[in-house]
């Protein structure tokens, strides 16, 4: 008799750009999609999540087929993870499908670089494939590190969604040298507080000149939460990748009231605890 081979991945979402860091900063969060693939003799793709293609178009089968055919495997997939809200489904997706087929075929593959490839976006790519915080220098597998303990988050997201094209498409080829020098000190900023576990350094270091105001006409809603945070008690606040969903930063004993203020202020949108994470994908053999 002959066991068929099995697996589970969870990988988290994650939320690039984390105010100046643009392409290059992202937090792993604590939403997680996870892929079940097994080898049933016949090829199927099951999930009850709206909108998910149920064929070889579905990215955890694509990202699966990047490394080994599906014939033969059954792919089940469930997900926390708000689609199009700038939350790293897509990455977390692909991720999932790549890690089931190396672990499932003993590949030794290059995930992050296979990853990276099919989504375009290291930063969440990073974050989801090695968990906590990463650095994506561009020319150079991501850095990871974790942050010092009692930070939270929360999010909000607004109805309305945001193409990532249209979101690319509204940030100019060169910016000026004032705002990438503040960009630059105030992502050094962030680093060194997430480092130092020094909230105010973070809150400070939440500030951006680059993308979040090149943007505010695609997402007006989350432009008016992000300039609302410190009032409504988090440390500071930032646009998740291409939005619209806004992560409010906060010391962990701040995250009740936070969240309760949010759901009062903001019943248009979706509000969600969204604790950073250590943990990247994780694979299960059963």
């Amino acid at each position: 008799m002959t066991l068929s081979r099995r697996r589970v991945v969870r990988v988290p979402a994650s939320s690039a750009n984390l105010g100046p860091g643009y392409d290059s900063l992202a937090a792993a969060l604590a939403l997680h999609l996870e892929l079940e693939v097994e080898e049933t003799g016949e090829f199927s793709v099951e999930s009850d999540l709206p909108g998910v293609p149920l064929d070889r178009g579905n990215l955890c089968v694509r990202a699966f087929e990047a490394l080994h055919p599906a014939d033969g495997l059954t792919f089940r997939i469930r997900s926390e993870i708000p689609v199009s809200a700038g939350l790293g489904s897509s990455a977390a997706a692909i991720v999932a499908g790549l890690v089931a087929a190396d672990h499932m075929y003993e590949l030794d593959a290059p995930i992050f670089d296979l990853a990276n490839e099919i989504e375009g976006h290291p930063d969440n790519v990073g974050a989801a494939l090695l968990g906590g915080f990463v650095i994506c220098p561009g020319d150079a597998p991501p850095t990871r590190f974790d942050a010092a303990p009692g930070l939270e988050g929360v999010l909000a997201i607004p109805p309305d969604t945001v193409a990532t094209r249209d979101a690319r498409a509204a940030l100019p080829p060169e910016v000026p040298i004032g705002d990438a020098v503040f960009n630059s000190s105030h992502a050094a900023l962030l680093v060194l507080g997430l480092a130092r576990g020094d909230l105010d350094l973070v809150g400070r270091g939440l500030t951006d000149r680059i993308h979040q105001p090149r943007r505010a006409a695609l997402y007006p809603r989350s432009i008016e939460l992000l300039e609302q945070a410190r009032e409504l008690g988090a440390i500071g606040a930032s646009i998740s990748g291409a939005g619209p969903a806004v992560l409010f930063w906060c010391h962990w004993q701040q995250t009740g009231p936070l969240y309760e203020r949010l759901r009062a202020e903001a019943r248009d949108c979706e509000v969600r605890r969204a604790q950073f994470t250590p943990g990247g994908a994780d694979v299960r053999a059963l």
